[in-house]
């Protein structure tokens, strides 16, 4: 594992311990060679998830990508980096268990939209005006009705 602030190669372990939800595992590590110490994740490689786009093209599925826009749908609202996390894993674990190996855009995007919804209104509607591409304001005030 590269030290992200010299990047040197090696490290050691210093803690491990499961995540909370089960799916991962967290280490505390130290670099052998400027002793600062840092935080991975390990999570269990399965068979990847191929997401569908609107215009029938596919690539890989990103967990970062999801998260930088759940991230920017959430910016300055009460909501912290773990609760997105949370609610990344939630979806994660629910396509797992369904067995897919392809999901539509549009589908990964109901199901982040479903969380926001009961984690914060504000932070829902601005996922919702990129997601769903909002031409107009009654676009918006739909949006908001589906709140209600």
């Amino acid at each position: 594992m590269r030290c992200p602030s010299c990047g040197y190669l090696e490290s050691k372990v210093v803690d491990s311990r499961p995540s909370e939800d089960g799916t991962s595992i967290r280490r505390r590590r130290e670099c052998l060679k400027c002793q600062r110490r840092f935080t991975t994740y390990e999570r269990l490689g399965d068979n990847p998830l191929v997401i569908v786009k609107v215009d029938g093209s596919s690539e890989a599925y990103d967990r970062n990508k999801l998260f930088r826009g759940l991230l920017i749908a959430c910016a300055k609202r009460p909501i912290s980096k773990e609760q997105v996390d949370d609610l990344i894993d939630s979806i994660e674990t629910e396509l797992r268990n369904t067995s897919r190996t392809e999901i539509r855009s549009k589908e990964l995007g109901e199901m982040a939209l479903k969380r926001l919804a009961k984690l914060d209104d504000v932070a829902y509607v601005r996922f919702a005006s990129v997601y769903k591409d909002f031409q107009n304001i009654e676009e918006f005030a739909e949006a908001l009705e589906e709140l209600r």
